[in-house]
């Protein structure tokens, strides 16, 4: 049976309007605690693709917000990527106390399936291969479980990597990472492997995460670690954020160690004004679903068949179009935002 359909709150439903999404549902399920909200922004490119992210929200308000912000990435991240799709996300807020999982993400399944395709779901923070699987017994709109798209958070990383190569190319006139220094704040599944390229590359780590133990992992023999609120002011060429969004903020930007800005994180401005405050700043910053591209491309091995080498192809073009995007941007006199949001409602084929 089908979640029912909950009121959208009213601060969801006016930033809905405001940003252009076609659609944004609600659902609950009494019986295992599910709730869940679901945003399409644009289906322009074809079915709107994009993770289920769980997580406790204070509200169903801030839960739906968190959805519309997240799905309106998607479509820029789909779009400038080249891929044949549109952008959508939804969010689980997890139950308080205990819960049986595998009920709610059924539930969340059967809330996906009632959008006939519109919709189509992949990992996403606090979501996993068992929540996948229990997705697909009610869905078949789910990804991540097959062939590459099952690495999704090492191809992330792996686009990262060419963001910032693409950023220092833009900046300093070589993408070679030999001899710099990158801060790399998060050391979860985008950040360890992020930092493994790196240091491959031969640049030197510094990094930062919640788990002392983790960071230390991530940065290898050759790299060191700092404590999470220092590591953006750490003396760096790059600070690349990889853990969760809003810490490219007013307070936080006058502190940044690094000239350039190019992570995995999503959501990385607490506010639109936070790019011109990075341009004010003199702060090169490569916009972060561009940068976080890679594991969305990996869907198509289960949406357009796809090989390793297909994925490899058009994860390394994030460099090229890191160097478009910022040679856009410094040409119009205008901030790397400004430059994704005109690239992408072109894509769109709006004016």
């Amino acid at each position: 049976m089908i979640p029912g359909r909950l009121p959208l709150p009213e601060a969801a439903a006016e930033s809905a309007a405001r940003l252009g999404h076609e659609s944004v549902q609600c659902f609950a399920d009494p019986e295992s605690g599910y709730a869940g909200v679901i945003a399409v922004h644009s289906t322009a490119l074809g079915p709107a693709v994009g993770g289920t992210r769980a997580w406790r929200y204070a509200s169903l308000e801030a839960a739906a917000l968190d959805a519309l912000r997240l799905a309106r990435g998607m479509t820029a991240k789909n779009a400038l990527a080249g891929l044949p799709w549109g952008g959508g996300k939804s969010v689980i807020a997890l139950p308080e106390g205990a819960f049986d999982r595998e009920a709610v993400y059924r539930a969340h399944g059967r809330a996906v399936a009632s959008l006939g395709g519109r919709y189509v779901t992949a990992p996403d923070v606090g979501t996993g291969p068992d929540d996948l699987r229990a997705m697909r017994r009610e869905a078949r709109w789910v990804l991540g479980l097959e062939s590459e798209s099952a690495r999704s958070g090492w191809w992330t990383a792996r686009g990262v990597f060419h963001a910032i190569r693409g950023a220092l190319r833009h900046r300093v006139g070589r993408a070679s990472l030999e001899g710099r220094t990158v801060a790399v704040q998060g050391a979860g599944s985008v950040g360890e492997a992020l930092c493994r390229f790196l240091a491959q590359a031969g640049a030197t780590v510094v990094v930062s995460d919640l788990d002392p133990a983790r960071a230390r992992r991530a940065a290898g023999p050759g790299g060191r670690t700092e404590v999470p609120e220092r590591i953006h002011r750490v003396a760096a060429d790059v600070f690349a954020p990889c853990a969760l969004g809003g810490v490219l903020d007013a307070a936080r930007i006058p502190e940044l160690g690094a000239p350039v800005v190019a992570g995995g994180a999503n959501n990385q401005l607490a506010e639109d004004a936070d790019a011109e405050r990075l341009a004010a700043a003199g702060i090169t910053w490569v916009p972060d679903y561009l940068a976080n591209a890679g594991g969305v491309i990996t869907a198509g091995t289960e949406l357009l068949g796809w090989n390793a080498e297909d994925v490899r192809r058009r994860v390394a073009a994030i460099e090229d179009t890191t160097v478009r995007l910022l040679g856009l941007a410094d040409g119009e006199g205008i901030t790397p935002l400004a430059a994704a949001e005109r690239m992408v409602l072109r894509l769109l084929g709006r004016p």
